[in-house]
């Protein structure tokens, strides 16, 4: 059985999965603060599917990185949704918090997936020129653009979940650069998208 707004064809496997992450995130949040505590109640439509989204908004990719991880949404998500797939992408998370990237690699242990976890700042780290990278609630488009010029391979997309301002922040992020923006209407979330971007470049 799924839980409400999960796609039917996720398998036992990656549901027993996303129950693991779920169980280990409210056991840590206490120590150091994934997520707000407020949010735990609402912790799967709040945090989990609105990192599904994120996963069905993307293209098919070979490498995928997700920045700023945090407590893993929608990196960690992402990572176990792939995990199910038989050619789903290679999933790295970066988190410059040493906690939190210990978070992260203990997931990813106990869940039994393949992430690649780098404890750096997103701005010191390898390029990584991934097919798709995504980032949720890290920073300003302006400063998303920035980190998605160095990590995004040519050709290609950015995902970033956006709130009710989105339309400003593009308006302002167009001020230094040029990309094609895709506004896709958030599941979760009213007045809220998922910008998938294209094209990157300075103006």
């Amino acid at each position: 059985m799924t839980r409400p707004g999960l796609p039917d064809n996720v398998s036992r496997e990656t549901m027993e999965r996303l129950e693991i992450y779920a169980a280990l995130l409210e056991k840590w949040n206490p120590k150091i603060n994934l997520v707000s505590k407020s949010s735990i109640p609402d912790l799967w439509n709040r945090h989990i599917l609105d990192s599904v989204q994120v996963w069905d908004a993307a293209p098919r990719a070979v490498t995928w990185a997700d920045l700023g991880s945090g407590g893993g949404f929608p990196g960690l998500v992402i990572a176990i949704l792939a995990a199910g797939e038989p050619d789903g992408p290679a999933v790295t998370l970066i988190e410059s918090d040493q906690r939190k990237a210990a978070f992260l690699r203990t997931v990813s242990r106990e869940t039994g997936i393949d992430a690649t976890i780098i404890a750096a700042r997103i701005e010191a780290a390898e390029p990584q020129r991934a097919d798709v990278i995504s980032a949720r609630a890290l920073a300003s488009l302006d400063l998303l653009l920035e980190f998605a010029d160095r990590h995004l391979a040519p050709g290609g997309t950015a995902l970033f979940p956006k709130g009710e301002t989105w339309e400003k922040e593009l308006a302002e992020a167009r001020q230094r650069w040029q990309f094609s923006a895709l506004p896709i209407k958030s599941r979760t979330q009213p007045g809220a998208v998922i910008l998938s971007i294209e094209g990157v470049s300075r103006v």
